[in-house]
């Protein structure tokens, strides 16, 4: 080997290490690695080569291995048991002849296949690097230079790696330039084929969560808790703030002196208005809060539903819903619930026509005046079926029903009840339901006959259907009550399959039983 590479070697791994913030080690194994391969075009690429680098001396030592075996394939890497044992008496199958090789002069073409190698090696090894500093690092805001802009998409330094920001993960009508400083917030970090990558956003929720965690020290040091962050980036975000100390104001401890905390963050965010809601566990109060700055006269919960009817002074109509819908929706997102906004003057006129729909079936179906339908629903009831199926003291405790009315009440709500059952079972035998779904209980008549004419006539058809899929063939129920109604119209088939189960563990019980009995 040349004095000068065995000499220079070191102090050239220590350099890389140096420069590339690479482990010592990992650049003298890519060394190893690129003399072993250079030293194989030599002496053939058929021998079993392997190169080792003294780590305190920089000499290189070159060997190669044959392997004993029984049958030689590759008499360069191999050789039989007998030849073996002419250099080595003891050796046996599987161990390996060991021949020094001559230290010898690269040439042009093997320097160059040396040097690529080793690139190569330390390109993989900075990708580790990069992913193992940052993998762990999801979730944190750091500062960035902006080294490059590809077709909309930024590239940034980040120290001796480099990580991007995709288009539609800068805020919109954001001008970034070369060179400039900014925050992002660390979205992902993946070990793709060509090098990890880590992704960064200036639009993710969480970066405003950051941003005030970094500016509000109160957030810092947890004694004000950020529950939840919905944003429209560059336009408007809202979100809520909690505080189990009485004495602490957490919206004002956000805004800061005359603003200056808020104001600092809505510049960093390009003038993004930041809506700051004080959380509370009652979900009125909480939608009410969130509706800011629309006044709110009244919310209607169900909770079965997952939705919530707000109602506005007809005056608050506009701003409750905001620029394309803009603040309905934030507040949505926020507070988890489905809005649906309207004016008290929208709800007046719905509440009528729901009132004069409810009491026209009331009229038809029990043979009643105007005058008790109206009752009836003031009292909250909107369907027959509650009539014919609540205790009878709950209509005799309605002011001017008499025991013998309430009485004949709801016998005719349990006449016309079943007269509509009956009416439905027809329905569905002339369309061929299946008995399994007929005797599905869980279900009205009426909501397996929507199901029959579309379609769905087993419990089979039924239970393969998705949440999304039922509600859209059913009105008025929840995806979370659909996907219960699914659960329960599958377990037929977990009971079938347990059953398999058995009978196959019973049978293998038996075969082993008779099998012990035939080796007795």
């Amino acid at each position: 080997m040349v004095a000068s590479m065995k000499t220079e070697i070191l102090g050239v791994a220590d350099a890389v290490a140096r420069e590339k913030g690479i482990d010592r080690e990992v650049i003298i194994s890519a060394m190893e690695v690129a003399i072993q391969k250079a030293s194989r075009a030599k002496y053939g690429h058929d021998r079993d080569v392997r190169t080792t680098i003294d780590r305190e001396t920089g000499e290189i030592v070159m060997h190669a291995y044959r392997e004993v075996v029984e049958e030689v394939e590759n008499e360069s890497a191999q050789l039989t048991l007998e030849d073996a044992r002419r250099l080595k008496s003891d050796i046996e199958i599987g161990e390996f002849i060991v021949d020094d090789l001559p230290p010898f002069d690269f040439g042009r073409v093997a320097a160059q296949t040396a040097k690529q190698v080793i690139f190569q090696q330390v390109r993989e090894a900075e990708r580790s690097r990069q992913y193992e500093e940052y993998k762990d690092r999801v979730g944190e805001i750091i500062n960035v230079v902006v080294k490059r802009v590809e077709f909309g998409n930024v590239m940034v330094e980040l120290g001796q790696a480099e990580g991007i920001i995709m288009r539609d993960k800068l805020i919109p009508r954001e001008a970034v330039r070369v060179g400039d400083r900014i925050r992002a917030y660390i979205e992902d970090v993946r070990p793709e084929p060509r090098g990890s990558q880590v992704f960064l956003s200036r639009t993710h929720p969480q970066f405003l969560a950051k941003l005030f965690t970094q500016e509000v020290p109160e957030i810092y040091d947890g004694q004000i808790e950020i529950k939840a962050v919905a944003r429209d980036p560059g336009s408007r975000a809202k979100f809520s703030v909690y505080v189990g100390d009485k004495s602490i104001d957490p919206v004002g401890a956000c805004v800061g002196m005359r603003g200056s905390r808020v104001q600092n963050i809505v510049t960093e965010l390009q003038g993004e208005k930041v809506d700051i809601i004080p959380w509370s566990d009652n979900p009125a109060v909480f939608i009410v809060n969130a509706m800011v700055p629309a006044e709110v006269s009244k919310v209607v919960l169900d909770e079965e539903a997952g939705k919530v009817d707000v109602i506005v002074p007809d005056d608050q109509l506009s701003l409750a819903i905001g620029r394309r819908g803009q603040n309905v929706r934030l507040a949505s997102i926020l507070t988890g619930w489905n809005l649906d906004v309207s004016s008290e003057t929208q709800e007046s006129e719905r509440r009528a026509a729901e009132v004069k729909e409810i009491s026209a079936i009331f009229i038809e179906a029990m043979d009643i005046d105007d005058v008790i339908a109206h009752l009836l629903i003031s009292e909250g009831f909107k369907h027959i079926e509650e009539i014919a199926m609540v205790p009878l003291e709950d209509l005799t405790g309605i002011e001017g029903f008499e025991e013998e009315l309430a009485q004949e009440l709801q016998n005719r709500a349990k006449a016309y009840v079943k007269a509509l059952e009956e009416k439905h079972a027809k329905k569905l035998k002339s369309l061929g339901v299946a008995d399994d779904l007929a005797g599905f209980d869980v279900l009205s008549k009426e909501r397996l006959v929507m199901l029959a004419e579309k379609g769905i006539k087993t419990l089979d058809d039924f239970a393969d259907l998705a949440g999304d899929e039922l509600v859209d063939l059913i009105d008025n129920l929840s995806v979370r009550d659909a996907n219960a109604l699914i659960m329960k119209a599958r377990e037929h088939w977990f009971a079938e399959e347990d059953a398999a189960k058995a009978a196959a563990e019973a049978e293998e019980a038996v075969v082993a039983e008779q099998s012990s009995s035939d080796e007795v």
